[in-house]
């Protein structure tokens, strides 16, 4: 740090005077500033791991609360299934068949829909119980 000064009460004085030296001041303020940078840097260094590590967590609360719904959505195709096909006494009617197809449509798997499809598509009663067999064990199959 560099002074200057001069003698203000003496006119006839031109003298300026120059101090060379670091003051107690001036040596503080850059490690002041090194400290506050490394600060600020283990600061941002924290909050990136830690946005990953909240990030990583997203996702896997995201694929399970997507299983949770697949898994509901499949119990309740099974129970409606069961209750108004399995159990059925009598023929299925329009209206009830139209309830499951629109049911396992909501599903959004292909497979189960394939597979149901080929349950309504066949031509034997032995073909039918064989397909709702394949049917039935694909939807156990599928809930995690």
């Amino acid at each position: 740090m560099i002074k200057l000064e001069s003698d203000w009460r003496d006119p006839r004085s031109r003298t300026l005077r120059v101090h060379y030296g670091a003051g107690k001041k001036s040596m503080n303020k850059p490690k002041t500033i090194l400290i506050i940078i490394l600060i600020l840097l283990a600061g941002n260094v924290f909050l990136g791991v830690k946005y990953f590590s909240v990030v990583k967590e997203l996702r896997q609360t995201q694929a399970a609360l997507q299983t949770q719904t697949t898994n509901e959505k499949v119990l309740e195709f099974s129970k409606l299934f069961i209750k108004e096909v399995l159990k059925a006494e009598t023929e299925v009617n329009f209206d009830t068949r139209l309830k499951l197809e629109t049911a396992v449509r909501n599903l959004g798997d292909e497979e189960i829909l394939n597979q149901w499809q080929k349950f309504v598509d066949s031509k034997t009663e032995a073909g039918a119980q064989e397909e709702v067999k394949n049917l039935l064990e694909m939807l156990v199959n599928k809930v995690k």
